[in-house]
């Protein structure tokens, strides 16, 4: 099995730290995670990208993980697309960007500005144009975490109620994802990135729509069948704005369907890079 080796690249003002996978200097898969996650989500996908010969590197976001907080507690959409185009000019080569839920929304901004250097972008499960209320689900399992948990268990059951999750049997791997502070769990993440003004503003909106006007480079859309997200609607809207879009079903899941088990949607990423960034 490759082990990943912790590796910090610099994002708009602050410091973005990844796990890298393979060799530095095989062409890179920059991963990004959703909303409730880390950059562990991604471990599988980018293990077997680098078994396929890529350089895959999982970034935790702005305020989330290991990477920097933002000391002006700007956690808008804008900002993390800053820290994708920042890491994209940083990486030398081509390169592909992927990204769920949150990262998607980032990918897509920051990728947007880079087609000189943006071989693929392949979104899971977003689009310019989302479901609000689909939204609440996410909004509610930041409100149950507000607060913090008094065991592992509590916070496997919010992500299970909340994000529909399945439900773990064994919830120690959730450690590394939580802080402690004062007796109590906190995922590790800064709490101004979950403020209501950061959940899908009017603003975000406008960003996406932009970027996907702008976008320029191969764009894989993989919805997920069950999405309260990202409707056949979203995605009718979503293609009149990116001609170049490409369109595909993750059958019997809903939008957090990547998680922390990825491997079959690895298999639909190699799929797209062996066309679109191949070795």
């Amino acid at each position: 099995m490759i082990t990943p080796k912790r590796i910090s690249l610099p994002g708009d003002g602050l410091e973005m730290v990844a796990d890298a996978y393979g060799d530095p200097a095989a062409p890179a898969v920059c991963f990004f995670h959703g909303g409730g996650q880390s950059r562990r989500s991604w471990a599988g996908s980018a293990r077997h990208v680098a078994q396929a010969g890529y350089y895959g590197l999982t970034f935790d976001l702005r305020g989330h993980g290991d990477s920097g907080w933002a000391s002006d507690g700007d956690y808008l959409l804008e900002a993390y697309g800053r820290d994708v185009e920042a890491i994209i000019q940083a990486i030398e080569g081509p390169l592909a960007l992927v990204g769920a839920s949150r990262g998607g929304q980032s990918a897509l901004v920051g990728g947007s500005h880079r087609p000189d250097r943006v071989r693929l972008i392949m979104l899971a499960d977003v689009a310019p144009y989302m479901v609000d209320t689909g939204v609440d689900e996410i909004r509610g399992f930041f409100r149950a975490s507000d607060s913090g948990f008094a065991s592992l268990e509590d916070a496997a059951d919010a992500l299970h109620v909340h994000l529909g999750q399945p439900r773990l049997p064994n919830v120690s791997g959730l450690a590394k994802s939580m802080r402690e502070e004062d007796g109590r769990l906190f995922w590790h993440w800064d709490p101004r990135t979950t403020a209501p003004e950061f959940l899908h503003p009017p603003s975000e909106g406008e960003t996406l729509i932009a970027a996907a006007r702008r976008v320029k480079s191969p764009l894989i859309l993989v919805k997920a069948e069950l999405s309260d997200i990202v409707s056949d609607e979203s995605v009718k809207r979503f293609h009149a704005l990116t001609p170049q879009l490409h369109v595909e079903i993750a059958r019997g899941v809903g939008h957090m369907f990547t998680g922390d088990r990825n491997d079959a949607f690895a298999e639909r990423l190699l799929h797209h890079l062996a066309i679109h960034m191949p070795l």
